[in-house]
């Protein structure tokens, strides 16, 4: 599972020109779902996720998670985030998940985010979004699916 996080002020997301998603201060999170990934790594990565320590304290060091602030979590599916671009200059995706799976795990890993107190919005899984955030800071960063600590 590829999970890319944006700490921002505020983010949205359309589909058709209609917004289906969006939140003020928090996070997007891009989730990219890969064959192999199962609930518990949706469970992990949600907990990651709201655990982060990556918003400011009153001394401006990032100390504070998106629960401690109170903020939202803006989640989009993403499968591009599972390209490989080892060979040639087309990237593959046949790491991605098949769209049963990776919706059950996207979705799972939205109902983990909402089981920890968080208010989360989402975009469409499948859909062609817009997508339109500031990012603050800018804060990214990419859960490294090789630093899971053992469930």
């Amino acid at each position: 599972m590829r999970v890319l996080l944006q700490r921002v002020s505020r983010a949205s997301v359309r589909v058709d020109g209609a917004t289906v998603g969006s939140i003020a201060r928090g996070l997007v999170v891009f989730l990219g779902v890969e064959e192999g990934d199962d609930d518990g790594d949706a469970v992990w990565n949600a907990a990651k996720t709201a655990q982060l320590r990556i918003f400011p304290d009153a001394e401006g060091r990032m100390n504070l998670s998106v629960l401690d602030i109170e903020g939202a979590v803006l989640v989009v599916s993403q499968f591009t985030l599972a390209a490989s671009t080892r060979r040639g200059r087309r990237p593959s995706f046949e790491s991605a998940a098949k769209p049963e799976l990776a919706r059950r795990l996207y979705e799972r890993f939205v109902a983990a985010l909402w089981e920890r107190g968080l208010v989360v919005a989402t975009g469409t899984f499948r859909a062609m979004m817009d997508v339109e955030l500031v990012n603050d800071g800018p804060v990214t960063v990419l859960l490294d699916p090789r630093e899971v600590e053992p469930r």
